[in-house]
């Protein structure tokens, strides 16, 4: 009970891999990126700090995680960037608004959807102080996530989701060490600080996920018979579902899961079946949308009170809906009927342009009448239609595989 009473960060709690009941420590989220040299700006200071200062401590704090490995931050002052920190208050487009002081103190998107971090700008941010809410440690935190760490069940732990207080001398434990160098490898330096792994099995292994290709051969006799799907989306957690009728499969890198498939209105209490469409945005919320009606979940929890119409929350999007997904490419949500597809962007005023719809022959190769659409992080988004998918490079902005 103590815990819950202190601060918190916005990312939703998550587990370790795997379903034994061995104490978790370190979590991955699923996603990383595929880079080490990496980029940051800070779009928006905190109001109550000097911008210099606001710099050295940011700078700072990705420091804990470059030590370890041989990730490296270069700070922007403007141009395109791999993570970008704002300070905001309340609701601040992207559908996750901050509650004041205390409560959530920061929220962060974990590689998949961005790896931009937000600061509650309603916080006491301080600097080498007791008083209020201290900067590094919480900017250090946030940033584990950027990189794709999920909360640790370890107490001492950076990463654990409560925010301890503050801590003069600070040392990152060797908990989330293990978790950084499992998804980047150790510091390869010759007086590196990489740290070793304890032998035996206390820790969860990790591997690296495989290139994602659709299951074609699944276990389950319904996808067998009758392959066509509703909806498929990457969960907040790293996960793949694939939605039918009112039931829901999680995909592996080339099949279904052991025990599924499962109950639609079991995984997300409130939904119905039949879901027309699906996507998780960078928020980490994730979105269904059936006839004329949508509805958000937290995780497995519905996010307020759903559903809603369409036309109310998508203003300029239709109802009873083919596929949507939100693109790797810029970021967008885009919502695909019959022969056209909007794209849809909730930080603009319309959300959607003037300009559309347009026609599904804009994605070159790609055929009307789509049945489910999943962005991945390989490079490539996936469309499905009847028994047959289709790769499309978002590169070259082209189909480049249609199998069966």
């Amino acid at each position: 009970m103590e815990l819950m009473s202190l601060p918190r960060c916005g990312v939703r709690d998550k587990v370790g891999f795997g379903n034994d009941n061995r104490s978790k420590r370190y979590a991955l989220q699923g996603s990383r990126w595929r880079v080490k040299a990496l980029t940051y700006k800070i779009s928006k200071y905190p109001k109550r700090l000097k911008k210099a200062d606001v710099d050295a401590e940011i700078a700072r704090a990705f420091a804990v995680w470059s030590e370890y490995t041989d990730l490296s931050f270069t700070p922007k002052s403007s141009g395109p960037v791999h993570i970008e920190i704002k300070f905001v208050e309340s609701e601040h487009g992207d559908g996750d608004a901050f509650d004041g002081v205390g409560g959530t103190l920061a929220h962060a998107f974990f590689p998949v959807f961005g790896g931009d971090a937000h600061f509650d700008d309603a916080e006491l941010w301080t600097i080498g102080s007791p008083r209020g809410t201290n900067l590094f440690q919480v900017a250090a935190h946030e940033f584990g996530h950027s990189l794709g760490l999920s909360h640790s069940d370890v107490r001492s732990a950076l990463m654990a989701p409560f925010y301890r207080g503050f801590e003069p001398v600070f040392k990152l434990d060797s908990d989330d060490v293990l978790a950084i160098q499992a998804l980047y490898g150790k510091k390869s330096s010759s007086n590196g600080n990489g740290i070793n792994p304890p032998s035996g099995g206390a820790f969860p292994r990790t591997t690296q996920r495989p290139a994602f290709a659709p299951p074609r051969t699944p276990r389950d006799d319904q996808l067998c018979k009758d392959p066509k799907i509703d909806a498929l989306f990457n969960s907040a957690d790293g996960q793949t579902y694939a939605l039918k009728g009112n039931k829901y499969y999680k995909l592996t890198e080339n099949s279904v899961a052991d025990g599924y498939p499962k109950l639609i209105s079991e995984g997300w209490p409130g939904l119905p079946g039949d879901i027309d469409a699906a996507f998780t945005y960078k928020s980490g919320k994730t979105y269904f949308f059936k006839g004329t009606k949508y509805w958000r979940y937290n995780g497995r929890q519905m996010d307020g009170d759903y559903p809603k119409e369409i036309s109310e929350g998508f203003t300029g999007v239709p109802d009873h809906l083919d596929a949507a997904m939100v693109w790797g490419g810029n970021g967008k949500i885009y919502f695909y009927k019959g022969s056209k597809f909007w794209r849809f962007d909730p930080l603009k005023r319309p959300p959607v342009k003037s300009s559309y719809p347009k026609p599904i022959s804009n994605w070159e190769g790609l055929p009307n009448s789509l049945d489910a659409a999943l962005q991945y992080t390989n490079g490539y988004t996936y469309f499905f239609k009847g028994d047959k998918y289709y790769r499309f490079n978002d590169r070259t902005f082209a189909v480049s595989i249609s199998l069966i």
